[in-house]
């Protein structure tokens, strides 16, 4: 996904964007990076320990990255079996991601926010190793051999990679990552060409829904496949097959990686899917409008109602008539497709255009009234005042694209 924007002559630009391709490890390979990740699991927590011990002495000693990045030789001269083996610049970005867990409990603590302590991580929740620069411990096969590409890992050899599609740029950051069963390798490449898109001259407005995925101005409605509602009867069985094992045999670590596998079937499947339908609006418009929706605010559990005539007791707060419109946000991935979209939107030249939420389900787009009785029901609008009828979704996409218009005539000029 595109991240950052260069300016370029003659209308061109570059961006920075990430491959992602599946590995191929041979046996031992796979048994290497396994223990790859372990070691790098217990870097981080070891360095989580010493942070914590040094806060809790009574010098209240701040332990940071630099002073724990120092002590890195003589960890893998103390215990060359485990730390020894591995690239001492990948060693260097764990505990640099150590040190971004803490930078970001401080901000939260500062901001008023749940700060959220960095936790220790089990074994089977670390799955990530970074190497920070292309030839520094790893090296991507620019040339592949055999039509074979492969990449090289220091402590793990030359494993193959099923290259589906060139990379283009240049290999800055290399990361290999775990997913279930499957290895993968991520390469974040700078100087990727822009591919603009033909200018359409037309506008839209999109609003998000669990009825419909998206709706937009001119009356599109783009399903939603619920995949996650699909595969909720699967995943229970396997989830209660799992319940059912003795912790640390082998029956369980394959009903494990049963339940890993049935979660990557459906985010793969709700990936596609956003895929798709951001391709889609990024080919038809110029200009995208959405709503800024707070989405984590959305699915938060609501506050207990304590009652106040009776102590201990706590009256209905609609905990369980929200779990099902929680579950179906979640299921939609608005803030995936949100993602998807701005990176397609970036590389393609056009423009997302965020406008405030509220009341645009509410609102009438002919008259302008604002009225909770305006929507009668999930998909009915009927204006109170002029008597406007309209589908719900629709609405709120026209109102969407009509703010995303004020916004654009507002917006100083380049």
């Amino acid at each position: 996904m595109p991240r950052v924007l260069m300016a370029r002559g003659q209308g061109r630009w570059c961006v920075r964007r990430s491959f992602k391709f599946l590995l191929r490890p041979a046996g031992k390979q796979s048994t290497a990076l396994t223990e790859m990740l372990r070691d790098h699991c217990s870097l981080y927590n070891g360095a989580l320990q010493e942070r914590r011990d040094a806060y809790r002495h009574l010098s209240k000693t701040t332990v940071r990255y630099r002073d724990q990045s120092a002590q890195l030789k003589d960890i893998r001269a103390f215990d060359p079996e485990r730390h020894g083996r591995w690239s001492f610049s990948s060693q260097q970005a764990t505990l640099r991601r150590l040190d971004k867990a803490f930078a970001a409990f401080f901000r939260r603590v500062k901001a008023g926010d749940r700060p959220g302590y960095p936790r220790f991580r089990g074994v089977c929740r670390f799955d990530t190793v970074e190497f920070p620069k292309d030839g520094d411990g790893c090296r991507w096969d620019s040339t592949p051999k055999d039509t074979v590409t492969r990449v090289r890992l220091h402590g793990v050899g030359h494993v193959r990679v099923h290259q589906h599609r060139p990379i283009t740029g240049t290999v800055k950051t290399i990361s290999v990552k775990r997913e279930g069963g499957r290895w993968f390798v991520i390469l974040s490449c700078d100087g990727v060409q822009a591919v603009p898109l033909p200018v359409t001259g037309r506008q839209v407005g999109i609003d998000m829904g669990i009825a419909h995925f998206v709706t937009t101005s001119d009356g599109t409605h783009v399903a939603n496949p619920r995949h996650g509602r699909d595969a909720a009867a699967a995943l229970k069985q396997a989830q209660q097959a799992l319940s059912r094992c003795r912790r640390g045999s082998n029956r369980r670590l394959k009903a494990r990686r049963r339940v890993a596998a049935l979660h990557a079937v459906v985010r793969r499947r709700r990936l596609d899917h956003a895929h798709k339908a951001a391709l889609a609006l990024v080919r038809d418009a110029d200009v995208i409008a959405y709503e800024a929706l707070r989405i984590a605010n959305m699915v938060r559990a609501p506050k207990p109602r304590p009652d106040p005539e009776q102590s201990g007791v706590f009256l209905s707060n609609g905990a369980a008539a929200k779990v099902g419109l929680n579950r179906g946000i979640h299921d939609a991935g608005w803030g995936v497709f949100l993602g998807i979209l701005e990176g397609k939107a970036e590389s393609a030249g056009r423009r997302l255009v965020p406008v405030d939420a509220r009341d645009t389900s509410r609102t009438c787009p002919d008259c302008g009234h604002v009225a909770k009785d305006n929507r009668l029901a999930q998909a009915e609008f009927v204006c109170v005042a002029c008597g406007h009828t309209a589908n719900a979704d629709v609405v709120g996409a026209l109102n969407v694209a009509h703010r995303a218009g004020l916004v654009l005539r507002e917006a100083p000029a380049a």
